[in-house]
C-alpha cells in the first residue's frame, strides 16, 4: 500500500508561490508538451543510440504511458526505476508524467537488498529494471524478491538482452498505441517523483516532490545559470536517477526546453569526449569526476561552455581554479541536498582567501528557498540551517518519525548543517551535524578537517570518515588521492592541519592513499568502501 503523501508545506504558500508565477502551475508531462509542441524538431536526448527530439521523444512517452497503464499502473501508483542514463529513462520519466503516476527512481548499481526496501516501504506498484548493467541483472534479481513485495504487480525489464521469465518486456510497453492515449491532469502540488536520499541514514530516505517543487523551485535554481533566453544543453555525468539527476528530465526539459547528454557509465575519457563532440553548455557533476577528468591525458583545451556545475560535496578552492581555467568557465558548486536546501554562489566568483567563518555558498534565493538560522547555540553565531521555499519537497515518504525530526509545524526543512548568514547576506556553511566522528567523547568535524586538508599542497582528493577503536569509540582517518608526484604521510599532514590552527585532537590517525575515491552508483565519494579498505588495512 502506497503511504499518505501528505505536504507539510502550507497549502497557501504554494498557492501564492504559483500565482506570483513563481512556480509554472503544470504537471510535468503538460510542461513538456508546450515544450514538444514550441520546438518538434527540437533535440531533446543524445545518448549511445544517437539523438531524438521532443517529438520523436514525446510518441514514445505517450506509447509508454499507454502500455503502463495497459499494465494497470494508474494516477498515483508509485513505479519504480532502476536504469542507467539514456533514452529509457527520460522515456519512462515522462510516461509516468503524462499517466499522473509517481516515479521513483534510483541508481543502476544498488543492490537488490536496497531496492527492495524502496519498492515496499514506497509501496510501488510496478518497476522499469535494466536486464543487465555492468553485469547486475537488476530484472531478474527484481523478479526473484518480487515475493517479498505483495503489492508489486509487474517487473518491467528494459535492454536490449532476453527478459528475464516472470518480467515484462519494456519494448513490449513500448508497442502501445499511444495515438488514442488521453495524458492524466494531476494537481501540480501533487507528488510526482521520490527522491532517494543518498546520505549517511541506515536506510535511504525518500522524499516526495510535487510537480511545481521539481519544474518550479529546482527550475529556477537552473534558470539562475542559462543566460538570457537560450536553451541549456546539459550533459549529466550523475545519474539521472539521483537526487541531482531529478534535473534532468524535469528541469532541463520540461521547465527549459533543452537539451540532455546522456553517458551510461561515467569515464574520464568518456566524459571528456562527450564534451568535445556535443559541446554541452553546462557539465553536472560531483567534483571527484572533475578531479578524475583534470588528471586524464586527455585533458586540455575544451570547447566553451556556460558552467560546470558541481554538487554532492564541496570543491576545494585549488581545484575550483584548475577546472575553471581548464574548462574555460566558471565553477558552480552547490550547496544542498535532497531533504529541501539549495544555495549557490551562481556566477559571482567567491574570493579566495576570504576571512569569515566557515564556507562560503552563495546567496540565498527566495524563488528556490528561503534559507535562515534557526535559535544558535549559547556564546555561538551560527546555528542550524532550515529552508523553505518553492523548491521544499512536500514530506519524507513511509517515515513518520523523519518528517517530525527534520519538518516543522511552519513546514521548514531542518538540515542538520550549522551555518550563518553573514553581513552581506551570504549563506555561510560551518559544520554538518550528522558527519562527526566522537572520539572519546569529542565531536570531531569531518567538514572542518576535509576543508584544512583539501589546502594541503600533495593532496588531490580527501574524505575523512571514522573507524571503530576499542578504547576510544571512533578514531579519525583521511583517505586521500595524492597529486602527482607526492606521497603523503600522516606527520606531513600533522604538519599541515597544525599550520591551518587544527588542534591535535582533530587530526587523523590513520592514513589511507588511493590511486582514486570509489564512488557510489550516485557518484558520490563510498565512505563505505573506504572504510572496508581501512579495517582491512
Amino acid at each position: 500500500m502506497t503511504p499518505r503523501l501528505d505536504d507539510l508545506v502550507p497549502a497557501t504558500l504554494r498557492r501564492r508561490w504559483a500565482a506570483e508565477g513563481t512556480c509554472p502551475d503544470l504537471d510535468l508531462y503538460a510542461l513538456f508538451r508546450t515544450r514538444r509542441l514550441a520546438a518538434p524538431d527540437r533535440i531533446a536526448v543524445i545518448d549511445a543510440a544517437g539523438e531524438l527530439t521532443y517529438a520523436e521523444l514525446d510518441r514514445l512517452a505517450r506509447a509508454g504511458a499507454a502500455g503502463l497503464r495497459g499494465l494497470g499502473v494508474c494516477a498515483g501508483d508509485v513505479v519504480g526505476v532502476q536504469l542507467p542514463n539514456g533514452r529509457d529513462a527520460v522515456v519512462a520519466d515522462l510516461a509516468l508524467a503524462a499517466l499522473g503516476a509517481v516515479a521513483l527512481p534510483f541508481p543502476a548499481g544498488r543492490g537488490v537488498a536496497e531496492a527492495t526496501s524502496l519498492l515496499g516501504r514506497s509501496g510501488a506498484r510496478a518497476v522499469v529494471a535494466a536486464v543487465d548493467h555492468r553485469g547486475a541483472a537488476h530484472a531478474r534479481d527484481l523478479v526473484a524478491a518480487a515475493g517479498d513485495l505483495p503489492g508489486l504487480r509487474a517487473v518491467i525489464a528494459a535492454g536490449p538482452q532476453e527478459p528475464p521469465p516472470g518480467s515484462v518486456a519494456w519494448s513490449r510497453v513500448l508497442s502501445a498505441d499511444g495515438g488514442a492515449f488521453v495524458p492524466a491532469r494531476p494537481d501540480p502540488d501533487g507528488a510526482a517523483r521520490i527522491l532517494v536520499s543518498s546520505g549517511s541514514e541506515s536506510e535511504p530516505k525518500m522524499i516526495a516532490y510535487s510537480h511545481n517543487a521539481l519544474a518550479g523551485g529546482r527550475g529556477n535554481f537552473m534558470a539562475t545559470l542559462i543566460p538570457g533566453e537560450s536553451t541549456p544543453r546539459c550533459l549529466f555525468l550523475v545519474p539521472l536517477a539521483s537526487a541531482f539527476g531529478s534535473n534532468g528530465t524535469a528541469v532541463t526539459l520540461a521547465r527549459h526546453g533543452g537539451c540532455l547528454v546522456l553517458l551510461e557509465h561515467f569515464s574520464p575519457r568518456a566524459a571528456l569526449a562527450a564534451i568535445r563532440e556535443h559541446r554541452p553548455t553546462h557539465v553536472l557533476a560531483v567534483p571527484t569526476m572533475i578531479r578524475m577528468m583534470l588528471d586524464h591525458p586527455d585533458a586540455g583545451p575544451m570547447p566553451p561552455m556556460t558552467a560546470l556545475v558541481l554538487g554532492g560535496a564541496e570543491l576545494d578552492a585549488a581545484t575550483a581554479a584548475e577546472a575553471g581555467q581548464a574548462f574555460g568557465c566558471p565553477v558552480i558548486n552547490l550547496y544542498g541536498s535532497a531533504d529541501g536546501v539549495n544555495c549557490h554562489s551562481g556566477f559571482r566568483p567567491v574570493p579566495m582567501s576570504d576571512p569569515g567563518p566557515g564556507v562560503v555558498v552563495g546567496l540565498p534565493d527566495p524563488r528556490v528557498a528561503e534559507i535562515r538560522i534557526a535559535a544558535a547555540p549559547d556564546g555561538e553565531r551560527f546555528g542550524e540551517i532550515i529552508a523553505r521555499g518553492p523548491m521544499t519537497p512536500m514530506c519524507y515518504v513511509g517515515a513518520p518519525e523523519l518528517n517530525q525530526r527534520y519538518r516543522t509545524a511552519e513546514g521548514w526543512v531542518r538540515t542538520g548543517d550549522l551555518g550563518l548568514i553573514d553581513a552581506d547576506g551570504r549563506l555561510r556553511l560551518v559544520g554538518r551535524l550528522k558527519q562527526v566522528v566522537i572520539r572519546g567523547g569529542v565531536n570531531i568535524s569531518l567538514a572542518e578537517v576535509e576543508h584544512a586538508l583539501a589546502d594541503h599542497p600533495g593532496i588531490r582528493e580527501v574524505v575523512c570518515l571514522g573507524v571503530p577503536d576499542q578504547v576510544m569509540g571512533e578514531r579519525l582517518a583521511a583517505c586521500v588521492v595524492p597529486r602527482p608526484g607526492h606521497v603523503p604521510d600522516l606527520a606531513g599532514l600533522t604538519s599541515h592541519l597544525l599550520r591551518q590552527g587544527l588542534d591535535r585532537g582533530r587530526h587523523p590517525e590513520h592514513l589511507l592513499v588511493v590511486e582514486e575515491l570509489p564512488l557510489t552508483p550516485a557518484g558520490k565519494p563510498d565512505r563505505n568502501a573506504l572504510r572496508d579498505l581501512l579495517l582491512r588495512g
